[in-house]
């Protein structure tokens, strides 16, 4: 099954980062991959069993999403009611007091996944619909937090950081783009779209991108949904 070559895959990535050190301005250091093992692995299941046309790759987990509940963009109402995932959900090493981990008991919502999630439900109408020609995942498995509790996006660490971590990440994408086979990955945002890029140039597989739903940005709040989808119809993406 291409769900358990996944998990192989994301065990691997989540082992690898692991290793991996960070200076300040980077003070917490939280992996989904680890403690949010369980739905994380059963987001791979249900999204993951069969090959993909397109895979959609977002930047790196976000405090109130993936950090909570180990899918990408994976706000906890959508990731539990329209997904039909939970789980439980540990507490990562150093946790920040800004930032905790309360699985799918958080009450915070993290915008950028009900607008992603919320589309993918509006436009499909369920989530096997949806997966039977997407996947989505993140380039980066780690949330950087600073001693305030900032968010820190992996473009922010320094070279001498980045430069194992981008390794140990590309390799990663590289094996779920072989396992999937998609035809196009979209990168969620100008970060993913240059790492999709810098990883994947000797594939054979077309690479786009499309308006991050963060928001943080002015554009992304007047309208991301159908944005987004006009730049993936400017891809070749045909929509329900």
């Amino acid at each position: 099954m291409l769900a358990d070559r996944l998990k192989t895959i994301y065990r691997d990535l989540s082992a690898g980062v692991d290793g991996l050190s960070f200076a300040g301005p980077t003070a917490n250091v939280y992996n989904p991959l680890d403690y949010a093992r369980e739905p994380g692995e059963r987001y791979l299941e249900k999204a993951g069993n069969g090959r993909k046309e397109i895979i959609l790759l977002g930047m790196n987990p976000g405090p109130w999403g993936m950090a909570q509940t180990g899918v990408p963009f994976g706000t906890v109402n959508l990731v539990r009611d329209w997904l039909g995932i939970e789980g439980p959900v540990g507490k990562p090493p150093g946790e920040h007091p800004r930032r905790p981990v309360e699985g799918f008991r958080v009450r915070r919502e993290e915008v950028s996944g009900s607008r992603f999630w919320g589309w993918a439900r509006d436009r499909f109408g369920t989530a096997d619909r949806f997966f039977e020609r997407f996947f989505v995942a993140n380039y980066c498995p780690l949330v950087f937090l600073e001693a305030s509790g900032r968010n820190r996006t992996p473009d922010k660490l320094p070279a001498t950081e980045r430069g194992e971590l981008f390794r140990i990440c590309d390799r990663a994408l590289r094996d779920v783009v072989r396992t999937l086979d998609p035809k196009l990955v979209v990168g969620i945002g100008k970060f993913a779209e240059d790492r999709a890029r810098a990883a994947l140039e000797d594939l054979d597989v077309r690479i786009g991108r499309i308006l991050h739903p963060s928001p943080a940005s002015p554009v992304a709040n007047r309208g991301w949904a159908w944005q987004a989808e006009k730049q993936l119809s400017r891809l070749g993406v045909r929509l329900p």
